[in-house]
């Protein structure tokens, strides 16, 4: 029986053993989380107070960007801190908590990619039934559904690798808990709970993958039948941004799960998983509102309600002001 050793903490592998240069990638990637999160919370705020984005397609959007806020929140800002303290230990139980999240909001975001497909489906291939099928309590219940898949993906992936103890070195080559890194290091006998957990992900991923991969090859048949160029170009417009968004997810994921395993990960390896938690969240809106008119247009009408607000809030100070010196005036004058 291999001796095991009692692991109370692990040790992430930072970028470099020069703290210089580790609190130079924390600062740049604060900046970069910065940046994901303002953009997500815009979309949020948007398809939430806009009463022209009150539809289906924004809907799921506005779950995606918030989904895409919980995911780029689980990682980023404690990679960020230990670069900037210089301490990468953190508890089993953090660690924990860090792979249910991960793993739960990956599991959200795949599905909720895979509905918005469909959503674009029944827009393009049966117009004239969208509001019927798209209806309220189908999009609670699509988004629901996702959500509660992606707990019970996290919970069971999580308990699979959390099972039995760890032995062996307390280093995980990586800045954040994934599972590959932990199951190399754990001394469990008892692996069924750990190969159900990657049986049903690999399941549901590849489920999703071909509906999303079937959605398309009906959009696409129905958009070349399309006798206009215009009418073509608008239909396309409104699929792009969705199939860009899951094209970006799909292949920064298979870059860092798909590669072939290695004992010692490299310094790209450790780039590719950091591009993979805070790339698709911080281009998911950049995305969005670059080909999307309707956004556009959102954002535009908020700045304006700002900016009038704003300007109806100077404009009573003022009176406010100017009645307040004419009444010590007439005050003054009375003596």
């Amino acid at each position: 029986m291999a001796n095991v050793t009692a692991i109370s903490e692990f040790i992430f592998v930072g970028f470099s053993d020069v703290q210089e240069l580790q609190t130079v990638c924390g600062v740049f990637f604060l900046m970069m989380y910065m940046a994901a999160l303002t953009s997500n919370l815009i979309i949020i705020i948007l398809t939430t107070l806009d009463l022209q984005l009150q539809t289906p397609m924004y809907f799921f959007l506005k779950n995606l960007s918030l989904l895409d806020v919980f995911f780029v929140s689980v990682t980023i800002p404690n990679l960020v801190v230990n670069s900037l303290t210089h301490n990468n230990f953190i508890s089993i139980l953090g660690c924990a908590v860090q792979v249910f999240l991960l793993s739960s909001f990956t599991g959200g975001e795949v599905f909720i990619l895979t509905v918005m497909s469909y959503d674009r489906y029944v827009a393009i291939c049966s117009p004239l039934h969208y509001d019927a099928i798209m209806n309220g309590g189908t999009c609670v219940l699509m988004v629901s559904v996702s959500w509660a898949t992606g707990v019970f993906f996290g919970a069971i992936y999580t308990a699979g690798t959390f099972s039995g103890p760890f032995c062996g070195s307390n280093v995980i080559p990586q800045f954040f808990c994934d599972v590959p890194s932990l199951l190399r290091i754990s001394c469990s006998e008892r692996l069924e709970l750990i190969y159900t957990g990657l049986g049903i992900g690999l399941c549901l991923g590849i489920s999703c993958f071909t509906c999303v991969v079937i959605s398309y090859f009906y959009i696409f048949s129905t958009v070349l039948k399309i006798p206009t160029a215009k009418g073509q170009s608008k239909a396309f417009a409104t699929c792009i941004p969705h199939l860009t968004v899951f094209t970006v997810f799909i292949v920064t994921a298979c870059f860092v799960y798909l590669k072939p395993p290695s004992i010692v990960p490299s310094i790209t390896d450790r780039l590719f998983s950091v591009l993979y938690t805070v790339l698709p969240p911080a281009l998911n809106p950049l995305i969005y509102s670059l080909r999307n008119r309707d956004v556009k247009c959102a954002l535009g009408r908020l700045q304006q309600n700002l900016c009038a607000r704003y300007s109806l809030h100077l404009i009573l100070q003022n009176i406010c002001q100017w009645y307040s010196v004419s009444q010590v005036t007439s005050k003054f004058r009375s003596f």
